[in-house]
C-alpha cells in the first residue's frame, strides 16, 4: 500500500489529497472499483471486447492523421 509523508506545517486535508493521488496512480482505486461487484464472464467478454474496438478505432484515427 502506497504511503506518504507528512511534512511539518502541512495541513491534513492536503495530505489527504496527495495520498488520494498516489492511490490512483498506483491503481488501487481502479481495482477496489473493478471488484466492488461481481462480474460475469459473458459481461466481461463484452467489456473487453469494446475496449478492443475502441483501441482499434483510435489506431486508426491516429494513423490517418
Amino acid at each position: 500500500m502506497p504511503g506518504i509523508i507528512v511534512q511539518d506545517g502541512e495541513s491534513f486535508e492536503k495530505a489527504l489529497k496527495r495520498f488520494n493521488k498516489v492511490c490512483e496512480k498506483s491503481g488501487i482505486i481502479a481495482d477496489y472499483k473493478k471488484h466492488q461487484r461481481y462480474e460475469k464472464p459473458s459481461e466481461r467478454r463484452k467489456r473487453e471486447l469494446n475496449a478492443a474496438k475502441r483501441k482499434m478505432l483510435k489506431k486508426l484515427r491516429m494513423k490517418s492523421r
